[in-house]
């Protein structure tokens, strides 16, 4: 099953988005990501048939107006990246700074997704004036335009027409959220950055997040949330706490790339927490059972 991936997003959970898509319930009125990013799980769960529609936010404007692009017009937008693509050739390190500096003055969407593709990482970086100041990977030139517009096209077939778009605080959208929705949370990785992280506009507190997971609950509207992970026993990030009653799943994320770098055998392991809500509303559990003990998902199978 071919799912489509509108754009490069360091942090994208592409590659784990069909064994979280295991644990939505089937026949979901709505899926809502309020960290939407790339929205891979909105994909996956779009191309598998497992939610009627959707609501994809994120604070970051210039991100959802790239969204927005994509979903109104999506022959547009690729024309306008080709356009881009074309005009870099043989001075790609000055036009990337070019395109740079013009989509800070303007915030135009063809220019993120031409920045998207071509930056270090496929990584956002923000300066504290809010303004793009992440470097080119001057190895590549991006993805070839025929290749971004299969991908883009792809994307607004399956969620045009059934999508709602906002830039908002999170909590905003939560508060909208009913019992009827699945809400899925991949929120600014807190592992190593604290509350101030440069590939997001603005970051989320631990115990403020806390906060509006226990509103959730008090509600009873079913969620997902990847928050922490290790690799190896080095673990990244704060638990969610035992009092918020979340079932805690380890997905087997592979060999770490930096672990192996250092001569080191190392496995990496995503955290998922599932909500009471959605326990009940869920049959597809990997062991039978709806108690909040631990279990490991291999991405690969099993």
């Amino acid at each position: 099953m071919f799912v489509p991936q509108p754009f490069p997003y360091q942090g994208s959970k592409r590659r784990l988005a069909s064994t979280i898509v295991r644990w939505l319930p089937r026949g979901a009125a709505r899926l809502i990501e309020p960290f939407a990013g790339s929205a891979a799980v909105s994909l996956a769960s779009a191309a598998a048939r497992r939610c009627g529609s959707f609501w994809l936010n994120d604070l970051n404007n210039p991100l959802m107006g790239l969204w927005a692009q994509i979903l109104t017009a999506p022959r547009e937008l690729t024309a306008e990246y080709e356009r881009l693509w074309d005009q870099q050739d043989g001075r790609e390190r000055e036009y990337y700074d070019e395109v740079r500096a013009e989509f800070n003055r303007t915030g135009r969407p063809e220019l993120l997704l031409y920045l998207l593709a071509r930056c270090v990482k496929a990584s956002i970086r923000y300066n504290a004036n809010g303004e793009f100041n992440q470097s080119p990977d001057n190895r590549r030139k991006g993805a070839r335009p025929w290749t971004m517009r299969r991908h883009i096209e792809g994307t607004a077939r399956l969620l045009a027409g059934r999508t709602r778009l906002s830039a908002c605080d999170y909590r905003e959208v939560l508060a909208a959220a009913t019992k009827a929705d699945v809400v899925y949370m991949d929120p600014p990785y807190q592992g190593v950055c604290g509350d101030r992280d440069p590939r997001y506009i603005e970051g989320v507190p631990w115990a403020e997040f806390v906060t509006a997971l226990d509103a959730l609950n008090r509600r009873a509207v079913a969620y997902i949330v990847s928050y922490d992970g290790r690799t190896g026993d080095k673990r990244f990030g704060r638990a969610l706490p035992s009092e918020l009653r979340l079932r805690h799943v380890e997905v087997d994320a592979g060999r770490s790339s930096q672990a192996t770098l250092l001569g080191v055998a190392a496995r990496t392991f995503e955290s998922l927490y599932l909500s009471p809500a959605l326990l009940s509303r869920t049959t597809d559990l990997s062991d039978g059972s709806q108690g909040p003990a631990a279990v490991q998902l291999s991405l690969f199978g099993g």
